[in-house]
């Protein structure tokens, strides 16, 4: 008979793949406030590990949702390569110190569980502040926007780091405050845009992350065959479950999470 013992240890990790893959087509939050902390606390997955892993599991997921937001043209590309401009250069400049200083194993970790115990509430904030940002958003697309370089490079840079520490910030951070700099766009170019640069980013931050020996492919392989079925039933789903009940208990999940990891 053909040993499968292997396979018992690993199906809770599918289960928590396809949970967290549920959520994130029901209600568009990026998986990594949510993955992240989870297998840090719940899996006792150490905290580079975590992120390292969930960030070429990112980076793969949001492939197939970033070609299918270009088909359906919505994706604004003077956006995605100013965030670019500013995210991928500050990402690969983090990795490059981590390897650099050689940063010992146990001060790695205790730097990305502080930046999740930021990083976490400000996600969780803009979870809730989302649907009032996007309020006044246009329905159709009214054209070119102003192009607020600055601030969108600006904030590229937070991001590409925040990201790369912690694997947090790329989905509800990101489109809420590019709801604030872009009111004028409609909200599908917003989660567009924000998509398609969070692909690349995170395929850095994955690779220089597997670079550093801090991705576990088995656990990889696990989260991937829970969360893309997850992910397409959590879509179908979409507007059935109310989201106005669904983020703010996403938003107390989240802060819980912070608490959790800081007290750890």
């Amino acid at each position: 008979m053909v040993d499968l013992s292997w396979v018992a240890p690993l199906l809770p990790l599918v289960a928590a793949g396809f949970g967290v893959g549920m959520l994130v087509g029901l209600t568009g939050v990026g998986g990594g406030s949510l993955m992240t902390p989870l297998l840090i606390s719940s899996f006792g997955v150490s905290p580079q590990i975590a992120v390292g892993t969930d960030l070429l599991y990112a980076s793969i997921t949001k492939t197939a949702g970033s070609w299918r937001h270009h088909l359906s043209d919505h994706v604004d590309w003077p956006i995605v390569f100013r965030l670019a401009a500013g995210s991928l250069p500050a990402s690969a400049l983090l990795l490059a110190v981590i390897a650099f200083f050689a940063i010992d194993t146990e001060m790695l970790a205790h730097w990305i569980r502080m930046g999740l115990v930021g990083a976490l509430p400000l996600s969780a904030l803009a979870i809730v502040l989302y649907p009032f940002v996007t309020r006044t958003s246009p329905r159709d697309d009214k054209g070119d926007v102003p192009p607020r370089t600055l601030p969108t490079v600006l904030f590229g840079v937070v991001l590409g780091l925040l990201v790369t520490l912690t694997s947090v910030g790329a989905g509800a951070i990101g489109v809420t405050v590019l709801a604030a700099l872009y009111p004028m766009l409609p909200a599908k170019r917003l989660v567009g845009s924000d998509i398609t640069h969070a692909m690349p980013l995170t395929l850095i931050g994955g690779l220089g992350h597997l670079g550093l020996g801090n991705v576990d492919s088995g656990l990889l392989l696990a989260l991937l065959c829970g969360s893309i079925p997850g992910i397409t039933v959590g879509a179908r789903l979409s507007g059935i479950v109310p989201e106005f009940l669904l983020r703010p208990i996403l938003a107390v999940t989240l802060c819980y999470a912070a608490y959790a990891l800081f007290n750890k």
